[in-house]
């Protein structure tokens, strides 16, 4: 696995990758608008980016957030790990058992039998970063479709897709995070802590959800920054704490 430590959760085969603490900027800066504006301007958009401009508030304002090392797994749950905890589970989306797996109506039967937790939206957004300040881990550069993971079963796909933390599909799937949706960042936490209330959660990514492509701009949400309240099925990657010792 790309030469880095792993912690494996051998009952539900469930890879955990370590994060590292640290400090970073979360949300959309100035500078990847006008990388995402620069995009534009050379013709990589398939259509106007009306739309990601008009959502980036959402994303805003920038600030500095401080998070403690904790482990996420590799890539979201596959359909066979999700089976582990809910033996009944099937999936309309999914063509093979190491697939992504997206949960509808089971999701609360899954969040109550995981031994584990939601990353906060802060942590996701940190361990998709993985250390980088540009649109993705890979720069300011439209994503390619051949970037989404939509099955695991290819180890050498996945290694190479692997971000500085080793971290697969940052991106690919609709991830669900622990924090209520607000729809913008004023006055949030400046630590990790997840914000709290009443409504939908936040989901980040979904450009493996949308493949094959239509030309509509997909590729935005594979951008670290990119964020949206939940809606229909997510994809689950769960959080453990840093082994002691």
């Amino acid at each position: 696995m790309a030469g880095r430590a792993a912690w494996r959760h051998t009952p539900s085969d469930v890879v955990f990758r370590a994060v590292p603490g640290g400090t970073f900027r979360m949300g959309l800066s100035d500078e990847e608008l006008i990388a995402a504006r620069a995009l534009e301007w050379i013709g990589e958009a398939d259509e106007s980016l009306a739309c990601f401009f008009a959502a980036a508030g959402q994303a805003r304002p920038v600030r500095e957030v401080r998070v403690e090392p904790f482990l996420i797994a590799r890539h979201p749950l596959t359909v066979a790990q999700a089976r582990h905890w809910l033996p009944e589970y099937e999936d309309a989306f999914a063509e093979s058992d190491t697939e992504t797996a997206r949960l509808d109506d089971d999701l609360d039967d899954l969040l109550e039998a995981l031994p584990f937790r939601l990353p906060s939206e802060a942590e996701w957004e940190y361990a998709a970063r993985a250390g980088t300040t540009t649109l993705t881990f890979r720069g300011n550069v439209r994503p390619d479709e051949d970037q989404v993971l939509g099955d695991f079963a290819d180890e050498e796909r996945v290694a190479a897709n692997e971000n500085a933390f080793g971290l697969a599909a940052m991106g690919s799937a609709n991830e669900i995070c622990a924090d209520v949706w607000i729809p913008h960042f004023t006055d949030a936490p400046a630590d990790a802590r997840p914000r709290t209330g009443d409504g939908p959660r936040v989901v980040r990514g979904g450009g493996g959800d949308l493949s094959p492509w239509q030309g509509c701009d997909e590729w935005t949400l594979l951008f670290s920054a990119t964020r949206g309240p939940e809606q229909d099925f997510t994809a689950v990657r769960p959080v453990a704490p840093v082994p002691s010792g």
